[in-house]
C-alpha cells in the first residue's frame, strides 16, 4: 500500500504565534492536512518534547515545517522520530550540534533585534523577552502593513532567555532528512548570511530567497511559503 499524504505540522518562533500560519494554510487548501502548533518557547528540548506529542498524536508520516526559532525545535523533535519525512524552514534556524539561536544570530552582522527587545522575570526562574510594541513593525514585519503589524505585536509570545541560548543536543536531524529553504533578504532578526549559510549546510532540496522579504514571510509572503511546503510534499 503507499503510504498516505503526510501531515503538515507548522511550528512558529518567538515573536509569533500559531495564527501567524493562517495565509500559509489558506494558501495550501483543502487538499493538504495541516496542524499548526502552539510552541511553548520556554526550552528547546521542552519545546521539541511537545512537538514530539503533536506528531504521535497524528499518529502517520508528517513534514515540520519551522519559523525562526521553530527551526530549532523541528531539528530537535525530529531527531530519531521515524514519523518525520522532510524539515522545511522559514526564516528559519537550521543548527548543528551545540549552535543556538543567539549563537546563529551574532555568526554574521546585521541583526538589529536586541536593541528592541524588552524582558521581564518568569515565575520560575531567569527572563522572558518580547519585542517593544513600537518597535514591532519596522523590526520583525516591515512588508506588512501597519495595521496587521499593529495587531502581531500585541498577540506576539514571549520567548525565554533559556530558548534562545539553549544549543541544540544530539545529531541535526537535516544530515539524514530532505530539506526545503525559504528566506527574507530583508530579515533583521537573523541576518541573510546567516540563512544562507545555514542552507548551504544543510545542502537542501530547494531554496527560495525572497527579495524584500521580511522575518514575518508567513505573514507577509504566504504564497512562497506554500508553495515551497508544497514542493516538499511532492517529493
Amino acid at each position: 500500500m503507499p503510504e498516505p499524504q503526510p501531515t503538515i505540522v507548522l511550528v512558529h518562533g518567538a515573536f509569533a504565534e500559531s495564527a501567524s500560519w493562517n495565509g500559509v494554510i489558506d494558501r495550501l487548501g483543502a487538499a493538504y492536512d495541516v496542524v499548526a502548533a502552539a510552541n511553548p518557547l520556554r526550552s528547546v528540548a521542552a519545546d521539541a518534547a511537545y512537538v514530539r506529542d503533536v506528531i504521535r498524536g497524528i499518529g502517520g508520516p508528517v513534514i515540520l515545517v519551522g519559523h525562526s526559532y521553530g527551526g530549532m525545535v523541528i531539528t530537535q523533535a525530529a531527531a530519531d522520530e521515524s514519523a518525520v519525512r522532510a524539515l522545511v524552514y522559514v526564516n528559519g534556524f537550521c543548527p548543528d550540534t551545540g549552535e543556538s539561536g543567539l549563537s546563529l544570530t551574532g555568526k554574521y552582522p546585521g541583526s538589529t533585534l536586541a536593541d528592541t527587545l524588552v524582558q521581564y522575570p518568569v515565575s520560575t526562574g531567569g527572563n522572558e523577552v518580547a519585542i517593544g510594541q513600537d518597535a514591532y513593525h519596522e523590526q520583525f514585519a516591515a512588508d506588512v502593513s501597519t495595521d496587521v503589524a499593529a495587531l502581531m505585536a500585541r498577540t506576539q509570545r514571549p520567548i525565554t532567555e533559556q530558548a534562545l541560548g539553549e544549543g541544540l543536543s544530539g545529531d541535526p536531524a537535516w544530515r539524514l532528512l530532505p530539506s526545503w529553504f525559504v528566506f527574507g533578504d530583508a530579515d533583521r532578526n537573523i541576518p541573510v548570511a546567516a540563512h544562507r549559510f545555514m542552507a548551504e549546510r544543510a545542502d537542501p532540496r530547494g531554496q527560495r530567497e525572497v527579495v524584500g522579504g521580511s522575518h514575518a514571510m508567513v505573514v507577509s509572503r504566504p504564497s512562497e511559503v506554500a508553495e515551497t511546503i508544497i514542493e516538499a510534499v511532492r517529493a
